[in-house]
């Protein structure tokens, strides 16, 4: 990427694992929305992402809802509290079959074994399993000994996403979270002696004291691993929503054209390393079931990530949960103890959250499409919707710049984001996001 490039685009930009994106959610979507869009599900098969927002210890790079906790009653109290709002959403949507099962956080072995037992018994007894689905979980390679592997094969986890984000010791160092190779290595073997044979592992570009070359050392270790898959994330520096990214010093940071040559490392490493590229971010073996899904063009983005499903709806549980609905997007109340309190009042905890428009979905689908293909036919996309894809077209003011900075070529209303443009293709999403005007600083970089 050339220098005015990156000068042109070092700006804030969603990462559209939604749209319209969570910086849009409001209060006047709350619990009794919540509980009528489920009933939306009666003959549908969701992912049902279940979050335990905390830790053992906080990582400072970390964005997520989650906090220190090692209190054995506060874990317990949060997994009836769980299982609570399971019996919540069943008798909401009595005849909802669950398709993948998504355990995330925050840390979820910080619930301990008896709670993720009790949960997920519960969560098989309220609801019918689609066969041949998932059950895949976050796991910290630090906190996996046999007794929770253990655990896992007990509540029929089958893929584990080992969160990596770095092996060099300084940038360890600079984010709070020392993790040797060897650590890591030790907690993969365990998993696949238990046969929990698919496995992802998760990285970061952009962290503090990162270097290309301390990158390049890491996209080695890890691919000694050999995973199945590989999520490589740009890390977002957004200090002024999460206090502890205070901790770390801003001048440590990669600059943006730094950030540029890792994007560009990452992608030359892994491909030569045999996986395919999925997608922005992620990265899988040929024949693994997101490369399936995007060469058939049936990838799927969710706020998950990017997921091989027929089926897009979340039903997100626990704080800060977000449910992803045929009529829109909910989300429950980010603190824990005041999500425990309403789901042990009999109510659902949902704080805010957006009902889809017409041209919400019209412009989701088309965002969706470059995300998941980096290509789009308009005219088709428009026609399926009831609109006219030549006025639509003229409304995207940016489109003209994109096509003029070489990334994306327009054949009629046919859009190809180019390979110059595939990193920055949130760029082109952005030109037909309408909320984003109201989101400004809301965002990550887009380098």
């Amino acid at each position: 990427m050339d220098a005015t490039t990156i000068a042109a685009y070092d700006r804030s930009v969603p990462r559209y694992t939604s749209y319209p994106t969570a910086a849009q959610f409001h209060g006047a979507v709350g619990a009794v929305e919540h509980k009528a869009w489920l009933a939306d599900l009666a003959r549908d098969c969701p992912t049902v992402y279940l979050h335990v927002p905390f830790c053992k210890r906080l990582c400072w790079y970390c964005a997520c809802h989650t906090a220190a906790m090692n209190r054995s009653e506060s874990l317990a109290a949060y997994a009836r509290a769980l299982m609570k709002e399971i019996d919540l959403v069943a008798e909401a949507v009595p005849g909802m079959m669950v398709g993948q099962i998504q355990w995330g956080g925050g840390t979820p072995s910080q619930l301990g074994a008896t709670n993720l037992v009790a949960v997920a018994k519960r969560l098989a007894a309220r609801f019918d399993r689609r066969s041949g689905s998932e059950t895949s979980m976050e796991v910290d390679p630090r906190f996996c000994d046999e007794e929770f592997v253990a655990t896992m094969r007990e509540i029929g986890v089958d893929r584990v996403s080992f969160g990596v984000q770095d092996f060099d010791l300084d940038v360890q160092k600079a984010i709070n979270r020392l993790q040797s190779i060897e650590d890591t290595a030790s907690a993969m073997s365990r998993i696949r002696g238990a046969g929990i044979g698919r496995i992802n592992i998760d990285l970061v570009y952009g962290l503090p004291k990162q270097t290309p070359e301390t990158l390049a050392r890491t996209l080695d270790a890890a691919l000694d691993l050999a995973p199945d898959r590989f999520a490589v994330f740009a890390y977002a520096h957004v200090p002024w929503m999460k206090a502890r990214q205070r901790l770390i010093e801003t001048e440590s940071l990669p600059g943006a054209e730094a950030r540029a040559a890792m994007a560009n490392l990452v992608a030359e490493r892994l491909v030569e390393g045999g996986y395919k590229r999925i997608g922005l971010d992620h990265y899988a073996r040929p024949n693994d079931a997101l490369s399936t899904a995007a060469d058939r063009g049936r990838l799927r983005r969710s706020f998950q990530g990017y997921v091989a499903v027929d089926q897009p709806s979340v039903v997100g549980l626990g704080a800060s949960a977000i449910s992803s609905l045929p009529r829109g997007y909910t989300q429950n109340i980010a603190d824990p103890g005041r999500y425990q309190s309403m789901i042990e009042a009999g109510c659902f905890a949902s704080a805010r959250g957006l009902e889809l428009t017409d041209a919400d979905r019209l412009r989701g689908e088309i965002i969706e499409k470059l995300m998941c293909s980096f290509s789009v036919d308009l005219d088709d996309v428009c026609r399926r919707h009831g609109a006219s894809a030549r006025s639509f077209v003229s409304e995207v003011a940016a489109l003209p710049q994109l096509v003029s900075d070489g990334l994306v070529q327009r054949d009629g209303e046919k859009l190809q984001v180019t390979e110059r443009g595939r990193p920055l293709v949130r760029f082109v999403c952005a030109a037909f996001d309408a909320h984003l005007a109201h989101a400004d600083g809301r965002h990550s970089r887009g380098i």
